[in-house]
């Protein structure tokens, strides 16, 4: 195990352990991670830095938390070149801009550059306080929200603070009460497909009444819950032709076996020692994260507090999606307790984010190719 601090301010540290496994394995996917925690109000890219001193971990590196200030960030979602960010009353669109990413560490003849990938922001949506759960891309590019105070799915233009595409047929209105507790979103062939909500109420906060127990999943296409009696499920995906989710109350990752009612049932893979909120895949592993959840009447009566007590941890854990095992994990050891999103940024292995103060955002420049054509050499560089 390997200790790593990240100091934020004069009195509060961030501290992180991770096991010896987890840099071979983001050095042999050549991956990295982009992972929100709204309790912290931090984006983390937890990077493997083989250049680094190794702590015998050899030539795999070691793991870097890099943590870029966000206010309220929760949702997260990732198509080719752009990162969305979804905060307390925004969404925030980055583009990966690779020749900003050679310049910020130069390396001395011609050594490859330590970055292979920059985020910079291009732009930012207001949607007023409407509590963005997950997000996702669709196949044409459009960005799709959970929109958890309204209860329905959204999409964003220039003219709204959001645009409602879709509400489960029990919430008669929309209204910002949070129903339902609208959560996850899974795509399939990229279309909205699958969410998770924690109740089927339409009342403000109706679904805190048995959110131990009173989870469902549903199909958008064709409005029929396919499941219930989950203890507070999210983070639905599609993957490898298989529903996955993450019964967060169990602290359990799951799949659904025959997604079609009446059989429909919830096979669970492994229980992990958290409250698990926060996934992504790649290849046979799946990133699942953990959060130790607040002692309040939200988390109150979970089968999770039952089974674990007070040795409930916080972190991102990696899992073998044929046999449940547990290869590896990162885990927060103090500023952190709570993870939302977690999202693999594939080929990518050492990435930056610029945040809104970066003085770098004021000469970093990006123009079509036809007016790049006419640029100087000496100002591209």
């Amino acid at each position: 195990m390997t200790t790593a601090a990240t100091p934020t301010g004069p009195t509060q540290e961030l501290r992180s352990v991770y096991t010896s496994s987890l840099p071979q394995i983001f050095a042999q996917l050549n991956i990295s991670l982009v992972v929100s925690t709204y309790q912290a109000g931090k984006v983390i890219l937890v990077r493997n830095d083989p250049g680094a001193h190794t702590n015998g971990h050899g030539p795999a590196g070691v793991i870097n938390t890099h943590f870029r200030t966000f206010h309220k960030p929760m949702g997260i979602a990732v198509q080719g070149n752009k990162l969305a960010i979804g905060g307390q009353k925004t969404v925030w669109e980055l583009h990966n801009m690779p020749a900003v990413a050679r310049k910020l560490e130069p390396r001395p003849n011609g050594a490859p550059a330590k970055h292979d990938a920059c985020y910079l922001p291009r732009r930012i949506h207001i949607t007023g306080d409407i509590d963005i759960h997950e997000m996702a891309y669709d196949a044409d590019g459009e960005l799709w929200l959970v929109n958890t105070r309204f209860g329905c799915l959204c999409t964003l233009d220039a003219a709204h603070s959001f645009h409602p595409r879709w509400r489960p047929p029990f919430v008669t209105a929309y209204a910002p009460e949070d129903r339902c507790h609208l959560n996850g979103l899974a795509m399939v062939d990229g279309k909205p497909k699958y969410v998770t909500a924690l109740d089927e109420t339409d009342t403000a906060g109706g679904w805190r009444t048995n959110k131990a127990s009173g989870g469902l999943l549903m199909d958008v296409e064709t409005n029929e819950i396919l499941l219930r009696g989950l203890s507070m499920p999210h983070s639905p995906r599609w993957y490898q032709d298989r529903l996955w989710l993450l019964e967060s109350g169990q602290g359990s990752l799951a799949w659904v076996d025959a997604l079609r009612t009446p059989n429909s049932t919830l096979r669970t893979l492994c229980q992990l020692p958290g409250f698990t909120r926060g996934l992504d895949f790649y290849g046979p592993l799946a990133f699942i994260g953990l959060s130790q959840v607040r002692e309040s009447a939200t988390f109150s009566g979970l089968p999770l507090i039952d089974r674990l007590g007070e040795e409930r941890t916080c972190g991102v854990w990696v899992v073998h999606i044929e046999t449940g095992q547990i290869l590896g994990f990162l885990r927060f050891e103090s500023g952190v307790q709570e993870i939302f999103a977690v999202q693999v940024l594939p080929n990518t292995r050492f990435p930056e984010m610029l945040e809104w103060e970066d003085e770098r955002l004021s000469h970093s420049y990006v123009l079509p190719d036809a007016a790049l054509a006419e640029t100087p050499l000496a100002v591209q560089v």
